[in-house]
């Protein structure tokens, strides 16, 4: 049996963002449903924060939730399995009220998950994992010492693991914790990784800058041989632009830039007219927002150039090694990237 695995969805991310519910559902007309109606699978397990916002949900972030997503996955008749997420949830220290059972739990084709659940998939008990809170500690921790099942899927948060490029968990329980189950498979972190027998899936799409060039997707998981196949997802909402004017961008396809968010690198730019007129060119496609980045802007103190517009965290931790302070600043780097990462979850 093959089940589709699928996390952190997100909907209504960036304040019901309108260009992120349509790169969305590019995503699901183009990449996910074909690929689950085409390949005759009908199990989806989804892995938690199936909505981003944890108050409320806009009518129009309910309305794609619905039509694009939850609807779609009946209408192909998919035995659909939810774990609550921290994102799904109102209050931060239990699970009772969730945006997944306040919406969708009359609905006889979903099965949620707000307390550990072992279910059985093709012979193959797999332990349901939600959200570890305050309130429910007690009993998880019970579940993982003494459950029979050697596979567990759930959204965790773990030491160790790589939340985003450079930023690294330190906060939640070990992989020690894990250790009677052979594999583990989580959402909560967007990015795609893997420590022994830990693996987390990773966002479907791009939902920040910190997402610029990390592979996207789905998974598949066959509860037979228990291999993992990842389906990526070729659509892309970010886009790094480094401009040379040497280069002649007269028969450059720029559509794919509309919606798009985008970093302008200009590493050689002296006719203001032909720069000019390939930005605007550029404006015509519709872009969601261009920062124009002068390279001669990027150096620190001594003319040591930072390069090529590096991400925001690596430029903090250039900036951290470059104090003349007596702190540690390995500690002082930590804190910076958690704040960062902080910002970039509620922005």
């Amino acid at each position: 049996m093959k089940i589709c695995l699928i996390t952190d969805t997100h909907f209504g991310i960036k304040n019901d963002n309108l260009v992120f519910q349509k790169y969305f559902q590019k995503f699901y007309d183009k990449v996910f449903f074909p690929y689950i109606i085409d390949n005759k699978i009908k199990t989806v397990i989804h892995l938690g924060d199936l909505v981003d916002r944890r108050k409320y949900v806009n009518f129009v972030t309910l309305n794609s939730l619905r039509t694009d997503f939850i609807f779609r996955l009946q209408d192909s008749g998919v035995d659909t399995h939810i774990i609550i997420g921290n994102h799904d949830t109102y209050y931060r220290n239990t699970n009772r009220i969730n945006a997944v059972n306040e919406l969708f739990g009359d609905a006889p084709f979903i099965h949620i998950y707000d307390r550990p659940e072992t279910v059985t998939f093709d012979g193959l008990d797999i332990c349901m994992m939600p959200w570890i809170c305050s309130e429910n500690f007690d009993q998880c921790m019970k579940v993982l010492r003494n459950t029979s099942s050697q596979v567990l899927m759930g959204h965790l948060e773990l030491q160790g693991f790589l939340m985003q490029k450079g930023v690294y968990s330190e906060s939640g329980l070990t992989k020690e914790d894990f250790k009677n189950f052979d594999v583990v498979y989580s959402g909560h972190f967007h990015y795609k990784s893997s420590l022994d027998s830990i693996c987390y899936l990773g966002s479907p799409y791009e939902l920040s800058w910190s997402d610029f060039e990390v592979d996207k997707g789905f998974h598949i998981f066959d509860t037979e041989t228990r291999e993992l196949e990842f389906i990526k997802n070729p659509y892309r909402l970010y886009h790094k632009i480094y401009y040379d004017e040497t280069i002649d961008y007269t028969n450059h396809d720029l559509s794919y830039y509309t919606d798009a968010y985008i970093k302008l690198i200009v590493k050689n730019k002296t006719d203001a007219y032909v720069f000019d007129k390939f930005i605007n060119t550029l404006y015509a496609m519709s872009p969601q927002d261009i920062s124009i980045i002068e390279e001669s802007e990027l150096f620190f103190e001594g003319d040591e150039s930072v390069y090529e517009a590096e991400d925001t965290l690596t430029i903090l931790s250039k900036y951290v090694d470059g104090l003349s302070v007596d702190l540690d600043k390995v500690v002082l780097d930590s804190l910076l990237r958690n704040i960062y990462s902080e910002a970039v979850d509620i922005s």
